[in-house]
């Protein structure tokens, strides 16, 4: 993973074509970059980035961020009843409930 201006992008390599190529993730607008080797790959990572930026300011248009903070998600009603019950019994919103959750998860994987 490469990291640039708060975005992140993943490549992978095309042994056929012997090209790297990649995606800045976590966004809505789409983002690519490519080149023949990691140096090159790199460069076009941040180049990708920063033409977005300036595209985005001349079109007075906001540029999209990898994470708002805002996340709407769908689950079972019995899930979500759940939940609330288990967050509410706890003293603590849904909201700070479900982040608790998601962060102990990710800690799990990564420890």
């Amino acid at each position: 993973m490469m990291k640039y201006k708060g975005y992140t992008g993943k490549a992978e390599y095309d042994d056929e074509a012997e090209i790297f190529y990649g995606e800045v993730i976590g966004l809505r607008d789409v983002i690519t970059f490519k080149g023949t080797s990691v140096k090159e790959m790199q460069k076009s990572f941040r180049e990708s980035i920063d033409e977005y930026l300036v595209f985005c300011k001349k079109m007075n248009k906001n540029p999209d961020i990898p994470a708002s903070g805002r996340l709407i998600i769908r689950i079972p009603p019995e899930l979500h009843s759940h939940a609330a019950v288990m967050a509410k019994s706890e003293g603590r919103s849904l909201n700070t409930w479900i982040a608790e959750a998601v962060r102990e998860k990710l800690l799990a994987r990564s420890g």
